[in-house]
């Protein structure tokens, strides 16, 4: 239940910021078709056809009544709805709810959405009967999809056109296994509809009438993040992790941070896999004495949009007595702030193109 309570917030953090004053809407249709990317040979025989399906988005502009609107280009935000027939039986089809942002670049004809929520596979794994699909191991899995488009509104009175490529990416992050996860890389092509017949002019004097560099000292970060999940051995049960952080930042706009700092893992499931490699005799020389906790270094940058924030860290196990996945590991996701001090936060922590977990986490910005 926390992977799926943590994918509904993520939905909540997009959206509970947004500013009610003056913005017009619009909705957008995309029909897109592609390709299953064969990023793991684990999903060769999940290859067949060519996905097809479509996406519906209602969309709020911004306008600059805000500094950060003012910053980022004047972004939207908003929801979307997709449904995607991946051509294979044994994968069916995936209905997801996400919330996105469409930022803007080359006098916003060319937009970049990126979007995250919620899917549910309609046949996903089933020891009896349905045991080939090893790429959902869940019902519900968390869904990420970004697109690039060529974008050009009101051509005909408030209808427009616009094109471009997507990817797709469904995955339950090793909440439950198998979790080899798809990624779909598709062309879409689609129109747009404004629900308003005019737009206010965009406001640049809040950026313009700040000219002072922005400074700010460095700051000391404590966090901790946990939840549930489980190892590539199908049946081997789900086990809680915690992970305790401490970092520091420092700002070095008002739209950016870097990191240095140090991570603790207290992961369950290694537990359970050191035992259980220790006592099946697969030949991975595992006595079952291995310690299951870990100790990471990390990097990483934080992007900050009003109170919410993203986050990439790439990180180096310095204590490593199991060997899992390798030594390193990268991390990304959302912040949202409350105050100046305390925030929430939802990650992926993943070992390459392999996902380990999703972390619900709390923190302090001191």
């Amino acid at each position: 239940m926390k992977f799926y309570l943590a994918c509904a917030l993520s939905l909540v953090f997009c959206l509970v910021w947004s500013q009610e004053k003056k913005h017009t809407s619009y909705f957008d249709v995309n029909y897109f078709k592609g390709n299953i990317a064969e990023h793991n040979t684990d999903v060769l025989h999940l290859i067949k056809g060519h996905p097809e399906g479509v996406i519906l988005s209602w969309n709020k502009k911004t306008y600059g009544y805000n500094a950060w609107e003012q910053l980022y280009n004047y972004p939207d935000y908003g929801v979307s709805f997709s449904y995607q027939s991946l051509k294979n039986d044994v994968l069916g089809n995936n209905y997801a709810l996400y919330a996105h942002y469409n930022f803007y670049f080359f006098k916003r004809h060319v937009m970049f959405r990126v979007g995250q929520g919620l899917a549910l596979s309609t046949n996903p794994y089933d020891k009896v009967n349905n045991f080939r699909n090893n790429a959902f191991g869940s019902t519900f899995l968390s869904s990420t999809y970004m697109m690039l488009n060529y974008k050009k509104e009101r051509i005909f009175n408030r209808l427009g056109l616009q094109a471009g490529f997507s990817l797709i990416h469904y995955s339950n992050a090793n909440v439950k296994a198998p979790n080899t996860s798809i990624n779909s890389l598709t062309f879409n092509i689609g129109a747009t509809y404004n629900l308003e017949e005019a737009e206010p002019e965009y406001i640049t004097d809040i950026v313009h009438a700040d000219k002072e560099k922005f400074t700010e000292p460095v700051k000391f970060n404590i966090a901790f993040r946990a939840g549930v999940n489980e190892s590539d051995v199908v049946g081997s049960g789900r086990f809680p992790f915690y992970i305790a952080s401490v970092y520091a930042d420092k700002r070095i706009n008002k739209k950016s941070a870097l990191q240095f700092g140090t991570d603790a893992f207290f992961s369950k499931f290694l537990k359970e896999l050191i035992y259980y490699q220790s006592v099946a005799g697969l030949g991975e020389n595992v006595t079952g004495e291995e310690d299951y906790k870990r100790v990471g270094l990390f990097v990483g940058h934080e992007l900050f949009v009003n109170r919410m924030s993203l986050v990439t860290q790439l990180g180096y196990y310095i204590y490593y007595p199991f060997d899992f996945e390798g030594r390193s590991y990268f991390r990304i996701g959302l912040k949202r702030y409350f105050g100046n001090t305390w925030f929430g936060a939802l990650t992926l922590k993943s070992h390459g193109a392999k996902a380990e977990c999703v972390e619900f986490g709390i923190g302090v910005r001191l």
